[in-house]
């Protein structure tokens, strides 16, 4: 495994988890000391996990995940996957990796740029800043404190798997997730296909 610095728990907690369309699960979760960041991430662990975990990497998403921006896919994936992990046992690390690492009042000045006829990759260049700036070293040390060295890797995004391998970490298969398309996200995910090369059907992310 790579030389990076061992992440141990901090505290674990249990919390019942309850969603707008009923759905409610219970989650442990768990902090840490050590993260190479120094951001406040979050382990949920779901179900019973097993040997070989369903594990989930969500980067935060103010505007998807708490009020349910039709921009982009977040919250109905943060729900999907906190089902499905529950039902399989494992963990769903939530990052604090908003517009995927550039930073709230960042990404809503790409969305400004969007709204001018960039897609989501070309805003964030005009503003000089990366087309994704995550770093997944912190979501390898909170999986190893956990004891999980092998997963499943639930993500429709490639670079997550590569970049968890290269930390050392087992991937053994990457489970895609479902599809969510409005008519405000179409853009946004068909970029994400052509652009980083995320494993959603084109066909499905017609604009009608």
């Amino acid at each position: 495994m790579p030389d990076i610095p061992a992440a141990t728990p901090r505290a674990r907690v249990r919390v019942p988890l309850r969603f707008a369309d009923g759905y409610g699960a219970d989650a442990d979760v768990v902090t840490f000391h050590g993260l190479t960041d120094g951001r406040e991430h979050l382990a949920l662990v779901l179900g019973e996990p097993g040997p070989v975990p369903l594990v989930r990497l969500h980067s935060e998403c103010l505007t998807g995940d708490v009020f349910g921006s039709a921009r982009c896919d977040c919250g109905p994936q943060l729900r999907e996957a906190v089902e499905r992990i529950a039902g399989h046992g494992g963990v769903l690390l939530y990052l604090r990796q908003e517009g995927r690492g550039i930073g709230l009042y960042n990404k809503l000045d790409a969305y400004a740029l969007q709204d001018g006829g960039l897609d989501t990759y070309e805003a964030n260049a005009a503003l000089g800043l990366p087309e994704d700036a995550r770093d997944y070293t912190a979501a390898a040390q909170m999986l190893t404190a956990l004891g999980v060295t092998e997963l499943d890797l639930l993500s429709n995004n490639p670079d997550k798997a590569g970049q968890l391998r290269s930390l050392g970490l087992a991937v053994r298969d990457r489970v895609p997730t479902g599809v969510f398309p409005t008519a405000h996200n179409v853009h946004y995910l068909r970029a994400k296909v052509l652009q980083t090369q995320h494993t959603l059907p084109l066909a499905e992310l017609t604009t009608g």
